[in-house]
């Protein structure tokens, strides 16, 4: 077991099967040493875990959750990239993160930390990671965060 997964089963977490996406695209590609995954949505055994606009139905605490559940998934699609083993993650280059919210809504960010964290959590020093978190009015699904990720692993 890798320490990302014994990281994982100390913190209560068992990861999902990679969820399968909902339209024409792959859940993810490998290119070279590098995993481009697909946006992941809070899906906690196929359904969407939280739906609203961050500032008005959601707050910014149980968005960050939802980013958690987002970051789930994207260990679960990277475990996949990986044929199974997450010791062949080296880095966690990049996450991208996407929130439905009010137009006045500005703490993107505390709410993408819910990702971020988890990543650190999990994989130590190779899971700081260069990010953005941007606003949006409406997200697939009605989930209120979506988040993409970019990692590098050992061929």
């Amino acid at each position: 077991m890798s320490a990302a997964e014994t990281k994982l089963q100390s913190l209560g977490i068992t990861l999902p099967e990679a969820p399968t996406p909902a339209a024409n695209y792959v859940p993810y590609v490998v290119t070279g040493d590098l995993v481009f995954i697909s946006g992941q949505l809070p899906l906690v055994e196929g359904k969407m875990a939280c739906t609203g606009h961050v500032g008005k139905d959601v707050t910014t605490q149980e968005a960050a959750e939802q980013a958690r559940i987002c970051a789930i998934n994207l260990i679960a699609q990277l475990k996949a990239a990986c044929g199974g083993d997450l010791g062949r993650v080296e880095q966690v280059v990049k996450l991208g993160g996407f929130v439905a919210c009010t137009n006045d809504f500005n703490d993107q960010p505390e709410v993408i930390n819910g990702a971020s964290n988890l990543m650190v959590e999990v994989f130590g020093d190779a899971g700081r990671h260069a990010r953005f978190a941007v606003g949006t009015n409406a997200l697939p699904r009605g989930t209120c965060v979506e988040i993409e990720g970019l990692f590098r692993i050992r061929s």
